[in-house]
């Protein structure tokens, strides 16, 4: 019996046991489900290709993390309306709910985005509104553009549900709402107009201050950031380093074109090229049609040096549509039309460019004449000279003079080739000119391995 009594005593407490166990089980797993996700991203620069890459991206890293709520940090005077149409399309489309947080401004293009996400929240003293197209000098654009704008604006406030007319009147002047705004002016909300008119969610100072009006409680914050290959990217298109590679791109195709069969200068080019063209290209600057031309205008260039004589058409085509194409790539435009692109952004595209052409070289030249006079140069380097006075000569030709005589041009001279003379054929070269085959020519130096050469008019 007291056998029994003991066994049934381990009993109850293994009972008790696999009690608690099994609270202390489901209160963790309460307390890892309760736990949401929060996700934080920043728009607090000009709306571009960039910043349409970054959202892009942001929005596929909170897919990863299987974030339950996005937040974006919202401070820009607006940019480009294409890229702006890309980040809302995105947004309307993400499962999750995104929200917004207008720290200081959202202008223009960044109205459009603050509209599409699921909940607008301001800080105190923020503004919406004012979201005219204006061209690079300020003025507003064409009305092609505003309609394009107040559709799209329209689209979004109804997809959100947000009053359509005005989110138009953002865009349109002459849109006149009883109450709101007069004709002749757009509308610019301050967070108390906007939470007046359906257009904000709340008034706060922080994304903490939004998650507890939402009553979200138990939280993770994650705030977004570029993984470092898109950091390097972002590198590249600095446009200081854009010049240094299209300083490369050109020098290396020179160079292979002066010597060819050497490599190194066409491998370079190639490597400064792929750096060049895919930061722009991933962020969407590059578009096919730049590349194409950038290509055709290497094919040019390469057809003058090696088929035509002389430098005429195709190499001045070939150049610019080589260095266009280069500027090109830098710029959003569409198909030639400048009319949405900044004033400032061409400039700095055309002066990289023209930069990486003309003062590379400078640079290349004015650092090449300093290397000679290190003591490194002079260990690795022969400097010593071995002067005609001293009994030294570079002639390896062993038949007699050959200064003064005549002979035909045996092959193309450019500037190098071959010359016949009283039936022997020598290598030639000339100062730089272009001699046809058969033409006649005469020896004004006979040092080296090689004849200079002129040709008899």
């Amino acid at each position: 019996m007291a056998y029994i009594r003991i066994l049934g005593k381990e009993l109850k407490r293994y009972r008790v046991m696999r009690i608690l166990l099994l609270m202390l089980v489901v209160f963790c797993g309460l307390t890892v489900v309760g736990q949401q996700k929060v996700m934080v991203m920043e728009i607090k620069s000009e709306i571009d290709p960039r910043t349409n890459r970054y959202v892009e991206l942001a929005l596929d890293h909170a897919k990863e993390i299987e974030a339950d709520i996005i937040i974006i940090e919202m401070d820009t005077y607006g940019g480009l309306v294409d890229d702006a149409k890309d980040i809302v399309e995105n947004l309307l489309n993400f499962e999750k709910p995104v929200w917004v947080f207008i720290d200081k401004d959202a202008a223009s293009a960044g109205a459009l985005i603050s509209i599409a996400c699921d909940s607008i929240y301001m800080a105190p003293g923020a503004s919406i509104g004012a979201a005219t197209v204006v061209t690079m000098d300020g003025t507003a654009a064409p009305d092609k553009y505003q309609s394009y704008m107040r559709a799209t604006m329209r689209a979004t406030a109804e997809e959100s549900g947000r009053d359509p007319k005005i989110a138009e009147g953002m865009v349109d002047e002459n849109i006149e709402i009883e109450g709101i705004s007069e004709k002749g002016q757009v509308i610019t909300f301050s967070t108390s107009e906007a939470i007046q008119f359906g257009f904000c969610e709340g008034k706060v100072s922080s994304v903490e201050e939004i998650l507890e009006k939402n009553e979200v409680v138990d939280y993770e914050i994650v705030r977004y950031e570029l993984p470092g290959t898109e950091r390097v990217i972002a590198f590249f298109l600095n446009p200081f380093i854009s010049g240094i590679l299209i300083l490369v791109i050109i020098g290396g195709i020179y160079f292979e074109l002066q010597s060819p069969g050497v490599g190194f200068p066409i491998l370079a080019a190639g490597v400064a090229l792929i750096l060049y063209l895919v930061p722009y290209y991933l962020n969407g600057l590059a578009e096919s049609w730049e590349i194409i031309l950038f290509v055709v205008g290497i094919v040019l260039i390469a057809v003058e040096v090696f088929v035509i004589p002389g430098f005429g058409i195709a190499g001045v085509s070939g150049m610019v549509l080589t260095v266009g194409s280069l500027i090109l790539m830098m710029l959003n435009n569409d198909i030639f039309d400048f009319s949405l692109v900044p004033w400032d952004n061409i400039m700095i595209a055309t002066f990289t460019t023209l930069a990486g052409l003309l003062g590379g070289f400078m640079v290349m030249f004015m650092a090449g004449v300093r290397l000679t006079n290190t003591r490194i140069f002079n260990r690795v380097a022969l400097v010593d000279r071995q002067d005609r006075s001293e009994g030294y000569t570079s002639s390896f030709l062993v038949e007699d003079k050959l200064v003064g005589k005549e002979g035909v041009a045996y092959t193309i001279l450019r500037p190098s080739g071959r010359v016949e003379i009283d039936g022997e054929v020598y290598d030639a070269y000339t100062r730089g000119s272009y001699i046809p085959k058969g033409s006649r020519i005469k020896v004004i130096s006979d040092e080296g391995t090689s004849l200079k050469v002129k040709k008899i008019s």
